[in-house]
């Protein structure tokens, strides 16, 4: 199976700049956005074949999520099940047969690290739920998790330390996500690639000098990791400040029944 993560930015931008034509060569069986910026009314697009879902944030304009997929789910949910997560439009889970497939745009702590006390509860209440997940049957999970794990994961770790998205208090939440019993399948197949980032400023031409972050990942529970075939960066695909991710999965070898 493939599955596609991107986030797009503002989807009605990004389709103005090749979303639809990058969606239809990728020919993914789950293909998932953050940051729409919009209300479900206010784009028209479909996809043949793909049953659609959106969750929008209350504030007009602002954060996001929505997943197209090929396999009607048994169930869809929205959100983390608390009011205090609520309005942002952050969290998709789909529930299948086998295992939980959960979209995530996690809140930036951002400038100043003005929201970073709201991060760290949003953290352990998202993490709580995913191993309520996980405790059910196996969880892949992607999105742009807003930061980087290790110095490897950015072009410039020394002068960053301090700025969202790579605190040692971010990090660490991370940290300890990954062992709740998750695996990040790029440093699975990939521990020492380095250069391989996911989003890089609109500033100083980053993008074309590679300083990027590698924010956006895909997690699976660790007790399917053998089904990791491939996890891709597809870092050549314009029309965001993010580039699509992408995992390769082998549901049978993953054993998840």
């Amino acid at each position: 199976m493939k599955f596609i993560s991107w986030n797009v930015n503002g989807l009605r931008a990004c389709i103005n700049k090749g979303f639809e034509q990058f969606f239809k060569e990728a020919d993914a069986d789950v293909f998932c956005i953050q940051e729409t910026k919009l209300q479900p009314e206010q784009v028209e697009i479909a996809f043949e074949g793909y049953h659609q879902y959106f969750n929008s944030a209350v504030k007009k304009g602002y954060s996001g999520t929505a997943i197209f997929t090929r396999k009607e789910p048994i169930k869809v949910s929205f959100d983390l099940g608390l009011d205090k997560h609520n309005d942002e439009g952050r969290v998709i889970t789909l529930e299948y047969e086998e295992y939980y497939f959960v979209t995530v745009y996690t809140p930036n702590s951002q400038r100043e690290l003005a929201r970073l006390d709201y991060r760290m509860k949003w953290e352990d209440d998202f993490r709580e739920y995913i191993m309520g997940l996980d405790q059910k049957k196996p969880v892949i999970l992607c999105g742009d998790l807003n930061v980087a794990h290790k110095e490897i994961d950015l072009k410039n770790p020394k002068t960053n330390t301090r700025n969202a998205g790579f605190t040692i208090e971010e990090r660490d939440k991370f940290t300890t996500l990954l062992d709740s019993g998750f695996v990040d399948t790029f440093r699975y197949l990939y521990p020492d690639v380095t250069g391989a980032y996911t989003w890089w400023s609109y500033m100083f031409n980053a993008r074309a000098n590679n300083a990027g972050w590698r924010i956006d990942y895909f997690l699976v529970s660790d007790r399917i990791k053998d089904g990791i075939i491939d996890s891709l960066i597809y870092s050549d695909v314009m029309g965001s400040d993010h580039c699509p991710v992408g995992l390769i999965w082998d549901s049978i070898d993953g054993k998840t029944k």
